[in-house]
């Protein structure tokens, strides 16, 4: 999209703007040239008449949101609840690679981070790296090819292929109005991380994701428990070192604990789930439980919301995350009828709802998506209702900004 802003003080100024075709890039980009035709009037040049034409090429509204999490903690269900927010369903582009780990929805674009994977699954293997070091990514890639999008400029990403391993041709990707780069690097690279404008950690804490792997990859996928631990070992070190400090970095962390409601639990079934939210974000407001900036312990009436054992513990108040300040909103435990989520979302604020209830609706919606019986679901889908609004106050100060430039 080209767009012209016209000034003119005392005569009129006729112009067009021819847009050529698109031209490839050794990036990959789809650059537009754009050239423009004026005919000053012949009374234009009297003294104290003046005309200025600014012209930007691929001025886009693109917003970009980085989610950042380690494999098997939820980022897509995390995903499709974002997507659900803005309407549509989000799927694999159509007529592409069947093996594409792109979505696509109306108003959303989620890329995966893993097709910038500079070394297939054999390189890896022969250079003795896993995927999360940052050796095996190309981040000047990444980085070039996030923002090119974020500036309304198409690109052809490139797409690992997760089924053989390798680096499949890549694919055309065109700005959407939200761009949502997902996985293990949004943050790492200084250069792609200036580029977001909201970013957002799942921090999955060991014992839940050992849990969590068990219940995955030995119920569904037939791996002995060894196997699990070694798996979960050998990533660590790379985990810890990579991965993990980009959580300093986001605008909101959700932290999954072992629930503190039944002593020496470690099933994993039954959850404590943090929203840590950090204060000062241009355009997002912390969400908070009845009185902003209190200190909250909250236990929802029985007959109110109906939670068997070890029952339901809500709690907010403001703490420090790596030297920023928080405000912190916390559930543990989980729900038994969704229905009667009501009564909690009726005692929360700052929530960006567009209706009473949209909450509980958007929970009722997906009931059948992992974490919508816990904080897992609740703080997903308030992170999303917070992105909304956040995408709807940047659309609305860039749509201000030419009119005031107007005003000048």
């Amino acid at each position: 999209m080209a767009v012209c802003t016209i000034y003119t003080s005392t005569q009129s100024l006729n112009s067009r703007c021819s847009l050529y075709t698109p031209t490839k890039t050794h990036l990959g980009f789809n650059q537009r040239q754009v050239v423009f035709y004026s005919k000053r009037s012949s009374s234009s040049s009297k003294r104290g008449s003046s005309s200025v034409i600014t012209c930007s090429a691929g001025d886009s509204q693109t917003i970009v949101i980085g989610l950042a999490a380690d494999s098997g903690c939820g980022k897509s269900t995390f995903m499709r609840r974002l997507t659900s927010v803005f309407g549509g369903a989000a799927e694999p582009p159509k007529g592409g690679n069947p093996d594409s780990n792109t979505l696509i929805s109306d108003t959303t674009t989620v890329i995966c981070l893993d097709d910038y994977h500079s070394l297939d699954r054999t390189g890896r293997k022969v250079n003795g790296v896993t995927a999360l070091d940052p050796r095996a990514n190309n981040f000047d890639l990444m980085y070039e090819q996030v923002k090119a999008i974020k500036d309304g400029v198409a690109v052809d990403k490139p797409i690992y292929n997760h089924v053989t391993g390798l680096l499949d041709p890549p694919e055309l990707i065109k700005p959407p109005k939200i761009l949502v780069i997902e996985g293990l690097h949004p943050m790492y690279d200084e250069r792609v991380r200036d580029l977001l404008d909201f970013s957002i950690y799942l921090d999955i804490s060991n014992e839940v994701k050992f849990a969590w792997k068990i219940q995955r990859d030995m119920a569904e996928r037939g791996h002995s428990l060894e196997s699990i631990k070694a798996s979960i070992e050998a990533r660590k070190p790379d985990f810890d070192a990579y991965i993990d400090p980009q959580k300093q970095h986001a605008d909101a962390v959700i932290e999954v604990l072992p629930t503190q409601l039944i002593p020496d639990d470690n099933e994993g079934k039954v959850l404590r789930v943090k929203l840590i939210m950090k204060e000062g974000v241009k355009h997002f407001s912390p969400v908070y439980l009845f009185d902003e900036g209190s200190t909250i312990s909250w236990i929802p009436c029985g007959r109110k919301l109906t939670c068997s054992y070890p029952g339901i513990k809500f709690a907010y108040g403001p703490d420090t995350y790596f030297g920023h300040e928080v405000s912190v909103l916390e559930m543990d435990g989980q729900f038994d009828r969704l229905d009667e989520l009501i009564y909690v979302e009726s005692h929360l604020s700052n929530i960006s709802t567009k209706f009473y209830g949209e909450v509980t609706q958007q929970m009722l919606k997906h009931a059948d998506f992992p974490g919508s019986n816990n904080g897992t679901g609740l703080f997903q889908t308030i992170v999303g209702l917070k992105i909304r609004d956040l995408y709807e106050q940047l659309i609305s100060t860039k749509e201000a900004a030419p009119v005031e430039a107007t005003k000048a």
